[in-house]
């Protein structure tokens, strides 16, 4: 019981094993708020896929070019890549979160600003299927998901 207890309950290691060390990923226990962080980016970053999807049901065209090529047909490997890439990101993120960024900025503090950015993005194309009166496209609604070609 004593070993159950020591390694999945109680805190963990938070810093290097020595004094040397400086690996940025040297550490087995992230802060919770990490986790809270990181969940939110990933629901934003599926939310903006579902919205990019809906709003390229109506006719708007995908402003990223790397991005664009996959929305063609049913959205599947835009939805594939864009969670994959987010999930890959937000992981690498959290596990740098406290290393400095060219020596000056931490790594989580750019996590915060992915978040934001995420946040102000649905935001806008919620807003943008409002002001056309479109409903948000789903796989369990009527509507077909074919897209422009």
């Amino acid at each position: 019981m004593h070993g159950l207890w020591k390694g999945n309950v109680l805190r963990r290691r938070r810093g290097g094993r020595r004094d040397g060390d400086a690996h940025p990923a040297g550490v087995d226990w992230h802060d919770a708020h990490w986790l809270a962080v990181a969940m939110l980016v990933v629901l934003f970053s599926f939310a903006d896929a579902l919205l990019t999807l809906s709003l390229l049901k109506h006719g708007a065209e995908e402003a990223n070019p790397a991005m664009a090529p996959l929305v063609l047909g049913s959205g599947h490997g835009f939805a594939f890549w864009k969670l994959g890439l987010t999930i890959t990101g937000v992981v690498t993120l959290v596990v740098l979160a406290r290393a400095k960024l060219f020596g000056v900025v931490p790594a989580g503090a750019l996590l915060y600003l992915v978040l934001a950015g995420y946040l102000t993005l649905v935001i806008y194309e919620w807003r943008l299927l409002l002001r056309i009166g479109a409903s948000v496209v789903s796989y369990w609604s009527a509507v077909p998901l074919q897209y422009p070609t």
